[in-house]
């Protein structure tokens, strides 16, 4: 298992829900921190710790199962939030990754590698077919899956995206039990 877990992960090691986890978390419980995009992290030495000092059984190693690897970039941070939060509680337990901007996601793309990306494509510095374009054109995220997300665009906008490279375009809002479906779907999980 990884030094480092999500809440998912930690979640399962434990044998309780992931709000059970955050709920230790926030109460002091367990130390734990939050990644730059606002994720949280538990090292596993400050879990067990926990974990024997509540009795509670620590499983035996098993081998590791990593999970898909996904970029959020909006720049609306609450919706950031709550897909990340959707997405980290999945069952499925994705390494999940946001960016607020052009400039930060094309970093996190290029240093993080991303199975999957979830861009808003009316953010005020991103051209969203043209990030599309250069994902699919690029040989080391070519194979990057892409769903888009806007609030404004119509058919044909939407046609025009997936002739540059999305997979899947969405309109917000959108339920996010709909999202984490689709991204299931495009990860090839479901």
């Amino acid at each position: 298992m990884e030094d480092t877990l999500t809440v998912f992960t930690a979640s399962k090691y434990c044998n309780v829900s992931s709000k059970t986890i955050i709920n230790w978390v926030e109460a002091g419980h367990i130390k734990a921190y939050r990644t730059v995009g606002g994720h949280r992290r538990i090292k596993k030495v400050d879990l067990e710790v926990f974990m024997r000092s509540q009795g509670i059984p620590i499983p035996e190693e098993k081998e590791n199962s990593a999970g898909k690897k996904i970029l959020v970039v909006d720049d609306d941070l609450i919706i950031v939030e709550s897909i990340v939060q959707a997405l980290e509680e999945d069952a499925f337990d994705y390494e999940v990754l946001s960016a607020s901007d052009g400039f930060e996601a094309g970093l996190q793309v290029n240093h993080f590698h991303p199975d999957l990306l979830i861009l808003d494509i009316m953010m005020p510095d991103i051209k969203g077919y043209e990030v599309c374009k250069k994902i699919k054109a690029n040989e080391k995220t070519k194979n990057t899956k892409i769903i888009v997300l806007s609030a404004y665009l119509d058919d044909d906008k939407f046609a025009q995206m997936k002739e540059n490279g999305a997979d899947i375009c969405l309109s917000k809002p959108l339920p996010l039990s709909r999202l984490k479906d689709e991204v299931a779907k495009l990860l090839g999980l479901k």
